[in-house]
């Protein structure tokens, strides 16, 4: 096999050893739920849609009614007995509001015997909102944000306080009725406060902590959306039993086995790799220039999420822009490849997972007159990367754990 086909072995295999749906299935036989009332699910998120098939192919009609809020595009069609709705993301929209609201008037009214089952996984900050302020100025907020390079504990420890949904507020509206959460972690480290903006679990940030993000990021607020600061989350809650299903780390150790069987000797260097994206490309680039002398094919993977810090105005994502940054370091390699990509599909405001490049990806960009610092200064990775075939795509892959990035040195 070729060294790209050794590549889309591993992402592929990645990729399916990620979807949720073993791992929901497991942590509903855990939580043995109650048949005295009703249960409403309730799916927020990329994977929402997945995990809810998950969960109704082994609830079946023990589900009432529910509501699923994926990204646009994510949804895969109609499920039994749940509404199903696309909104915005990176962004809130319309629609975010609008589904959001479907998802409060499913939880209202219940009792002490009910039960919501809540399946988070990443991307639910911006899919799941009833905001505090304006939706234009909460995008606004939000844009301000991913421009700044906030990492996503910074940006969530913002948004909660922007909405009434966030931060615990979800689990208060449920109540009296029981909150089962099954949780697919897209964060490093799992902080089950911060998934989601953690609308069923207790908010360990305090309002001091958002007033500082506020300072360091010299971010514009309204008075309005300062007041929010100010209230603080709630610290406690009773009626909640929460589940983590899946992280990154799985992610690598998947990537880590397929590379083995391929005659790879595999290293996972970190599972919670959190760094400037173009940073993290120049590392991995040049430990790949540093072990060009191996006569073993070596395999080294990360998982974790990097920032871009948007200097430039073109288009990219943090994958793209990891892989652009290790092209001049490969140019000097032979049989090596680098490649990066968000496991649910989607690397920032693109259509593309992430970035390809190897060896010979310098050369392609010079032949066509390509600048790669220029493109990179310019945080142009999605252009310059389209320009050599060096886009991985994937569409909406049912899962989201995190970014993976892999070293390959074929020999």
């Amino acid at each position: 096999m070729s060294l790209y086909e050794d590549a889309r072995m591993i992402m592929d295999e990645a990729l399916a050893s990620a979807l949720p749906d073993n791992a929901v299935n497991k942590a509903l036989n855990e939580l043995n739920l109650n048949d005295d009332g009703k249960t409403v699910l309730i799916a927020i998120g990329k994977a929402a849609w997945q995990m809810a098939k998950a969960a109704l192919s082994t609830l079946g009609d023990k589900v009432n009614a529910g509501v699923v809020i994926t990204k646009h595009d994510h949804s895969m069609g109609d499920l039994p007995n749940v509404q199903v709705f696309e909104a915005g993301h990176p962004v809130p929209d319309e629609d975010t509001i609008i589904a959001t609201e479907a998802a409060l008037q499913a939880v209202t009214g219940l009792t002490e015997k009910d039960t919501v089952l809540f399946l988070i996984s990443g991307g639910g900050s911006a899919l799941f909102e009833q905001p505090k302020v304006s939706l234009d100025e909460l995008k606004d907020i939000t844009s301000q944000l991913l421009g700044a390079g906030c990492d996503i504990v910074e940006m969530n420890t913002i948004r909660k306080r922007l909405s009434n949904v966030k931060g615990g507020r979800f689990a208060q509206i449920c109540a009296p009725a029981r909150v089962f959460s099954i949780v697919l972690s897209d964060i490093v480290g799992d902080p089950l406060d911060m998934i989601a903006s953690g609308p069923a679990y207790p908010d360990s940030s305090t309002k001091e902590d958002a007033l500082q993000i506020i300072k360091r990021y010299q971010l514009n607020l309204s008075s309005k959306a300062l007041a929010a600061m100010e209230e603080e989350t709630p610290k406690a809650l009773s009626n909640v039993t929460t589940r983590i299903t899946g992280s990154v780390r799985q992610l690598c150790e998947s990537a880590a086995s397929t590379a083995k069987r391929l005659g790879y000797e595999p290293f996972i260097l970190t599972a919670s790799l959190r760094s400037v994206a173009r940073e993290a490309g120049a590392f991995l680039g040049a430990m790949a220039e540093h072990h060009q002398q191996t006569e073993k094919p070596l395999a080294f993977i990360c998982g974790g999420e990097t920032v871009v810090q948007l200097v430039g105005n073109g288009l990219g994502g943090r994958n793209q822009e990891i892989a652009l940054a290790a092209v001049p370091y490969l140019s000097s390699c032979r049989d090596t490849c680098l490649f990066s990509l968000g496991s649910d599909g989607t690397d920032g405001p693109t259509d593309a997972a992430g970035g390809y490049v190897d060896d010979r990806t310098a050369s392609k960009f010079e032949k066509l007159g390509l600048d790669n610092r220029a493109m990179l200064d310019n945080n142009d990775a999605y252009h310059a990367l389209k320009a050599v075939d060096g886009l991985i795509m994937t569409g909406p892959t049912g899962t989201n754990v995190n970014d993976v990035t892999v070293v390959l040195i074929k020999r």
